[in-house]
């Protein structure tokens, strides 16, 4: 599924070149529930991008779904986005003037799939995670478990063959925590992988994998 050979990505600060990450391999299969964990600094920031279409890197291969993905067009890569991928931030990335509803909905937008038709499926998400009382509602007026439940809601919609999770619990307690990772579980059991980047031992635990990163190369896979 994902398929990462020598990646290699650094920034220029100032007169300086920092490596961040340095000829790194790495294979993830269809279906597998992997977190990603390193000190800051390691790496994992930058790897998620990378995984996630978000950023380019500067030498090596990375193949998603049998296909090169480099050098793309800003358009070329919203469209593999919007093709295989999801995400989940722990700051939520929802939008506080849009109800959970038309967050849920808002890949569909991009997808050209008509108002009323987006609406209905958003529905049917919010209810998965347990929210279509509360459709209605506008982020501020729900809790941060309620708006990570929207941006997993969000996220699935597009029927993503890879979710990917960065510090996804961060922000929550630890019951909230352990209810948003029953519910990745359950969406990794219909065959969608999913990757989280997390700095929780806990969290780390709960999913099949461990990939350790440091300084920019990874010291163990979790086999």
């Amino acid at each position: 599924m994902i398929e990462l050979k020598k990646i290699s990505k650094s920034y220029q600060i100032g007169q300086n070149k920092l490596e961040v990450l340095k000829s790194l391999d790495l294979s993830i299969a269809q279906g597998e529930f992997v977190s990603i964990m390193g000190p800051s600094g390691s790496g994992k920031s930058t790897l998620l991008n990378i995984m996630g279409i978000l950023d380019d890197y500067d030498a090596g291969e990375y193949i998603l779904s049998d296909t090169l993905i480099k050098n793309l067009s800003q358009k070329k890569a919203a469209y593999y986005r919007n093709q295989f991928l999801g995400f989940v931030f722990q700051s939520f990335n929802l939008l506080h003037f849009k109800n959970a509803m038309e967050n849920v909905a808002l890949p569909l937008y991009y997808q050209k799939v008509n108002r009323k038709k987006r609406n209905e499926i958003a529905l049917e998400y919010l209810d998965r995670v347990g929210l279509k009382d509360w459709a209605e509602h506008t982020p501020s007026e729900m809790s941060g478990g309620q708006q990570q439940r929207v941006a997993i809601a969000r996220a699935l919609i597009g029927k993503p063959k890879v979710i990917f999770a960065d510090e996804p619990t961060g922000a929550l307690d630890t019951q909230t925590s352990n209810e948003v990772m029953d519910l990745f579980k359950e969406v990794n059991k219909e065959g969608i992988t999913i990757i989280i980047v997390t700095h929780e031992d806990e969290i780390s635990e709960m999913t099949d994998r461990v990939i350790r990163l440091r300084d920019g190369v990874i010291e163990s896979y979790g086999y």
